[in-house]
């Protein structure tokens, strides 16, 4: 029976379904069907794009998002699920600017997005930019340990995207950390006037870091009228929308940081030495590179003839498709017919992609090198090439064909790799392609003589480029630091932001040094906060306040004193320590229950439900516990320690007896003395309950004394009790809070 028949409406196109024939059946013979009926079938079908076409996507005005690292909340969890967690993570060591990318994506998988975002924004102020652009192939997700695997790396840099994007949406503003002093009573040295030069990410990142550190008079001067260096006006709508970039200085200035547009080194006679004369005491320059490395053969040509440098071209796209950028309402590059676009790094690729929403044809991409020597990403590289660009390598430019006022075509030379290595220019090969505009794409200097003069009395570098401690940032003058492209170290937008973070710490300490005070040589930057940190969401349970109700209990993740102090330090409340027991009544484990846990299913490795119970007791002394609780307390006063320890029923089970009132004084005598809070009383197996209540009071009377014969004042005893009631009572739980 076939499962589809043609409508008696005559159009061939027309089919209705036969649900019935959708039920499965069992298959009685081989399916035969032509080929040629298949090719015709597919087409109905295929979901991806036909090999076949020989022109590029009709993309014309279309500046939908092409990442292919976006992710729903769907897709976000279920990446977030796969991560390993690595102890010694290795995709950390490879992030510019030190996410603890294992913490954010642990995060996510909790679905405490709020949190994740914290984390990111606490060492990267740009962290939606940088998850949207960042060539993570080749950093964090290069390092992966899951790289070889079937299912292939973790999309880290998807998952920073949706983390920041949920946060985004919340539309919280960022606040001063709490710690700092009321802005008041804040020394002189924070008062300091300090000016950076460009509003890009380098100069973004370093004046959030340097507002976080609580300093009050920065000012940003951006020579355009817009934000975001080359965030805004050379990386596309459809790869950084302008709504990102501007959310993330929105961030920066409700630290109070002022951006002053149409101001800059070189204009109005704005330079490093009139800056010093009006007062400023540290200078940031994050301008990056903005003239762009012209070949001779393209000079005098115009771009009503055909030709654009990627300073030309991307602004006038970015002007035109990002709305919020500028009042001016252009309209995109009119590009028609074929593009050949020079250069083989990431800008180049934005040109070929965007070039094809501005009305183009056909693109070729030229590059003097070979595919294995291509600068830009695999992730900007396949973009293209979805979009059916056309890569030409191996070709060096010799000529621009100019008639009738108009670019007509362009001739190349063939190049070739000698033996040792270094690139040759063959003058007997010739390729001439025919084209409309050609787009340069050759990278970037700083050229502006105006600039350069602002700048004196720094050095320069033989590359024409301020000379930079690549430690501290700082120029020749130690009044002035400087990062970004600008700085010459800095390839990528995530490695500007961490010049700017570098150099905030590093401006900081010299600021302070000319005030006299101290600073830590340890770098001590402040975390991302919002009002959302000032919440209280202390609980109270049992008369103990706890600063937040998330602590651990005891199993697996309080077996050792370390564990318990990583908690803490990354915030957790409070911590029940593992059941222990006097020396003389100590429990070896037989044997560590690791098991596979009931509820992994189909799922291996990180995947999997459950260990279960790891140790029936503790195997560490009393001493040890008490011993490590005396430091855990003293190095953190407001999380809690409840102690749990274990009395075997012999000692509690009598009503009278020597060896019951010793080691319960033994217990909570230690417990005093270690600063605990509360202490549980376990497996406490009797039948007569009043009487055993009885000795306990009497026990506890005894030990008020004791303590005061200690020179110890003012004890109250507070008796909470809680019994599991069964047949006969078994098990009770007393929680006992000493005041002092």
């Amino acid at each position: 029976m076939p499962v589809f028949k043609k409508s008696s409406g005559g159009d061939p196109g027309n089919y209705r379904l036969n649900l019935l024939a959708l039920n499965p059946r069992m298959q009685t013979h081989a399916t035969l069907c032509s080929s040629a009926a298949k090719k015709q079938d597919k087409k109905h079908w295929k979901r991806n794009a036909d090999k076949s076409g020989s022109n590029c996507e009709m993309l014309e005005n279309n500046f939908d998002d092409i990442k292919h690292t976006t992710l729903s909340e769907r897709g976000a969890l279920r990446e977030a699920m796969r991560c390993l967690k690595c102890a010694d993570a290795p995709c950390q060591k490879s992030c510019p600017t030190n996410l603890d990318i294992k913490s954010f994506i642990t995060s996510i998988a909790n679905k405490n997005y709020y949190g994740a975002a914290k984390m990111i924004l606490s060492d990267n102020p740009l962290g939606l930019t940088c998850g949207m652009v960042c060539p993570t192939s080749d950093l964090c997700v290069g390092g992966c340990n899951l790289y070889a695997t079937e299912e292939g790396p973790i999309n880290i840099g998807g998952l920073q995207q949706f983390a920041t994007e949920v946060f985004k949406a919340m539309n919280i503003p960022q606040i001063r950390s709490p710690s700092l002093p009321p802005p008041a009573e804040i020394p002189e040295g924070y008062h300091a006037k300090i000016a950076l030069f460009g509003a890009g990410p380098a100069s973004i990142s370093c004046a959030s870091f340097l507002a976080r550190l609580g300093y009050s008079d920065i000012t940003v001067f951006e020579k355009q009228q817009y934000i975001g260096g080359l965030s805004t006006s050379e990386i596309p709508q459809f790869r950084l929308p302008y709504d990102v970039v501007n959310f993330e200085a929105e961030l920066m200035k409700d630290l109070g940081v002022k951006i002053v547009c149409g101001k800059g080194l070189g204009i109005e006679g704005m330079t490093i030495n009139t800056l010093k004369e009006e007062g400023y005491k540290a200078v940031f320059i994050g301008i990056g590179l903005p003239e762009p490395n012209k070949d001779g053969i393209f000079q005098g040509l115009r771009m009503d003839q055909g030709f654009y440098t990627s300073k030309d071209f991307l602004p006038l796209v970015a002007m035109a498709s990002k709305p919020g950028m500028c009042a001016c309402h252009s309209p995109l590059p009119l590009i028609q017919g074929t593009v050949i676009v020079l250069g083989a790094g990431d800008t180049a690729f934005d040109c070929a992609t965007s070039a094809l929403r501005c009305g183009a044809r056909r693109v070729f991409v030229v590059f003097r090198k070979g595919f294995t020597n291509i600068r830009a990403v695999p992730e900007e590289m396949e973009l293209a090439k979805e979009e059916k660009c056309e890569f030409l390598p191996f070709l060096s430019p010799r000529k621009v064909v100019v008639k009738g006022g108009r670019i007509v075509a362009m001739e190349f030379v063939r190049t070739e790799q000698a033996e040792a290595g270094h690139w040759i220019e063959d003058e007997d090969q010739i390729v001439r392609l025919k084209t409309d505009v050609v787009i340069s794409a050759f990278g970037s200097v700083l050229g502006d003589p105006k600039v350069k003069e602002a700048m004196n009395p720094i050095q320069f570098n033989r590359w024409g480029l301020p000379e930079v401690d690549p430690e501290t940032m700082q120029t020749s003058e130690s009044w002035v630091f400087a990062g970004g492209d600008i700085g010459g170290l800095a390839n990528t937008t995530v490695e500007s932001v961490n010049d700017g973070k570098q150099a905030s710490w590093y401006m900081h300490r010299y600021i302070q040094s000319l005030y006299g005070a101290a600073v830590s040589t340890t770098p001590e930057l402040p975390l991302f906060c919002t009002p959302i940190d000032l919440v209280d969401i202390s609980v109270e349970v049992a008369g103990l306040k706890f600063p937040n109700p998330f602590g651990l209990a005891s199993a697996t993740p309080t077996t050792s004193s370390p564990m318990i102090r990583r908690a803490f330090e990354a915030g957790w409340g409070f911590a029940l320590t593992k059941t222990f027991s006097l020396d003389k009544d100590i429990v070896t484990n037989v044997s560590p229950r690791i098991i596979r846990g009931i509820t992994s299913g189909p799922m291996y490795g990180p995947g999997q439900g459950s260990f279960l119970n790891i140790e029936l007791i503790s195997e560490k002394t009393a001493e040890y516990w008490c011993k490590s609780v005396t430091e855990l307390k003293a190095d953190f006063p407001d999380q809690l320690l409840p102690e749990k320890e274990s009395l075997k029923p012999r000692l509690i089970n009598s009503c009278s007896g020597r060896n019951n009132h010793l080691d319960t004084e033994y217990y909570l005598f230690a417990s005093n003395e270690t600063s605990l809070l509360c202490v549980e009383l376990r497996n406490c197996k009797r039948e007569n309950t009043s009487k055993w209540e009885n000795k306990l009071y009497c026990n506890l009377v005894h030990l008020s004394r004791v303590y005061k014969n200690r020179e110890r004042r003012n004890i109250c005893l507070q008796i909470y009790l809680t019994f599991r009631e069964t047949r006969t009572i078994r098990t009770s739980f007393y929680i006992f809070k000493y005041i002092f």
